[in-house]
């Protein structure tokens, strides 16, 4: 079974520096694998310990992704191999841009049986490039994933939704958005991080994919500013629990919160 799971850097959240006029500074931000592709990284690893196979990492971005300590990162979380593609176009790219290098990747790599989402970035969170990909690849393509079972090459696939939860047979080859229910991430060990050094890393420019034409973005990022600090109300609540809660739904009315 060969696996592919996408990953995206972003910058670590503690290290964000709120400008005076709301913009967010990124010049003292280390470049971090998003929580969420990590949960993906680990689904895909538990697929190749179960049914044995390759598990392959792909990320996509800036020359910030070539960076020694993520790559090592990455490596030591259980993919056997590295694929990063370059490009400064890549750091404002918009979900379509991604999406179209991503897919076009894939298609150099080679033959897959399935493709491994986390169900958004943690900085934009746009939930969008796993589903595009899947469409410019022409496979299934599901997200909201909680569970994936493979069998007779088939995978069965739980889907964890609002009120229900769907149990659906998907063909492979297909691409999957895994949601933060899937599984709990493990550490890597000290020798899986020894390990990581002497795996292959593969690093190529747009100019290696077979990309449609020039990439042009369908949505263009105006501003990126953090929301207003609100100072607290303060306001204590008195009376038994019944009074409290009434003065509560009161408090919330007026604010235009119910």
């Amino acid at each position: 079974m060969n696996i592919i799971v996408c990953y995206k850097l972003i910058p670590d959240s503690e290290d964000l520096v709120v400008n005076p006029d709301g913009s967010i500074s990124l010049d003292q931000a280390e470049w971090v694998i998003s929580d969420y592709d990590l949960l993906a990284v680990e689904a895909g690893l538990q697929l190749i310990e179960k049914h044995g196979g390759k598990l392959t990492a792909l990320s996509v971005g800036t020359e910030k992704i070539q960076n020694s300590k993520s790559k090592k990162d990455i490596l030591s979380r259980g993919p056997d191999e590295l694929y990063l593609v370059t490009d400064p176009s890549l750091g404002y790219g918009d979900t379509h841009q991604t999406a179209q290098v991503i897919a076009a990747a894939i298609q150099k790599i080679g033959e897959y049986d399935l493709v491994l989402f986390g169900e958004g970035s943690g900085d934009l969170y746009f939930q969008q490039v796993g589903l595009q990909v899947g469409e410019l690849l022409g496979k299934p393509t599901l997200n909201s994933v909680s569970k994936i079972d493979v069998a007779n090459e088939t995978l069965t696939v739980e889907r964890s939704l609002e009120n229900t939860i769907d149990v659906l047979s998907v063909p492979m080859p297909a691409a999957l958005s895994v949601t933060t229910d899937i599984n709990v991430p493990r550490l890597p060990s000290m020798k899986e991080i020894l390990k990581a050094g002497k795996k292959p890393v593969t690093e190529w420019t747009l100019g290696d994919l077979d990309l449609p034409g020039e990439l042009k973005p369908k949505v263009d990022i105006l501003a990126v500013k953090a929301p207003k600090a609100v100072d607290r109300k303060q306001i204590q609540l008195e009376g038994n629990t019944e009074q409290a809660v009434q003065s509560l739904i009161g408090h919330l009315s007026k604010e235009g919160v119910l």
